[in-house]
């Protein structure tokens, strides 16, 4: 059990650090989003350009380890969305964004640091490749569904070539990308460009740490906590279970795959799930609760995974 603490207590000790600095006044309330946009817009594409330059492709882009991950979160959207209307009686926008905040990880400013604790250097490449992925799909997928379902919807065309561009122009998957073009290439990295790039990299993990911290001063649990926490649960346990099942005892992968997303999955809610909640107008109460409540909530149920896959893990 020490030994979980000490993967989970530093990452969760930062974004306590960050919380109460900004309820206390130490760090402005106004920086922290340009905090966060410096960590997703420049930082982090610079990390995963490196972390592309010498990735095993054999390794990395695994189709079962990819569809494994990505299946259990359309399988939880569903679900979500199929209890926000049902059990809940949401509207259908409103049911969307629940379904959001049941699929949507938060992959960078918890994932990579929590992986990276738990399961060294050699497992970045594998988170580096669900991230890679992650936001052009996941958010593409959610932006169509919520022009289906809102009645004040434009034609499905023009939201399929927005959500292309969203796509097409996300820093994350162009940092990807010229990683893998310069790796393919066989081109050296000038030294300048390698030193600049490495720095920035560097700073990802406290800088995401610490703005998610500031960040959840902005939410506050209102009527809907009881929506929240069953989005939570769907995120926190539903699907890490999935990718569970369909990593190991569907694909028989090796553990060094289970593990790295199993745990990517059991990520909480993303912040990404406010900011699209309050885009579209929809369920935004839903969208602050789940990310607030099931940040919390992480601190015992990602320490609970670890503990399953140490249990699971071959001898």
């Amino acid at each position: 059990m020490m030994a979980i603490i000490d993967i989970v207590g530093p990452v969760f000790l930062v974004v306590a650090v960050g919380y109460f600095s900004v309820r206390i006044g130490l760090f402005p309330a106004a920086g922290v989003s340009g905090l966060i946009a410096f960590v997703n817009t420049f930082a982090t594409p610079c990390l995963l350009f490196r972390a592309m330059l010498t990735v095993d492709f054999a390794t990395a882009f695994h189709p079962a380890y990819l569809a494994s991950f990505y299946a259990g979160a359309f399988v939880a959207f569903a679900i979500g969305v199929l209890a926000a209307r049902t059990v809940f009686r949401r509207r259908p926008g409103e049911s969307v964004v629940f379904g959001f905040a049941a699929y949507f990880s938060n992959t960078v400013l918890l994932g990579l640091p929590i992986v990276h604790r738990a399961y060294g250097e050699e497992a970045l490449p594998l988170i580096y490749t669900i991230i890679g992925l992650h936001a052009p799909i996941l958010m593409s997928f959610g932006m169509v569904m919520m022009e289906l379902a809102r009645r004040d919807a434009e034609p499905l065309g023009r939201a399929l070539l927005g959500a292309a561009k969203r796509v097409a122009t996300n820093p994350l998957l162009i940092g990807i990308m010229l990683g893998l073009l310069t790796n393919l290439s066989g081109l050296e990295l000038p030294e300048v460009l390698d030193a600049a790039t490495q720095t920035m990299a560097l700073a990802v993990l406290p800088a995401a740490l610490f703005g998610l911290g500031g960040a959840l001063n902005e939410y506050k649990l209102q009527e809907s906590w009881g929506q929240a926490v069953a989005a939570a649960g769907l995120k926190l346990v539903l699907h890490p279970a999935l990718v569970l099942l369909a990593t190991h005892y569907l694909f028989h992968l090796p553990w060094e795959l289970v593990r790295v997303a199993v745990v990517t999955a059991a990520m909480p809610s993303g912040l990404n799930v406010y900011i699209f909640a309050t885009f579209y107008k929809r369920a935004t109460d839903v969208a602050a609760n789940t990310v607030l409540i099931a940040t919390v909530m992480a601190v015992a149920t990602i320490s609970l995974w670890l503990v399953v896959l140490d249990r699971l893990a071959p001898v």
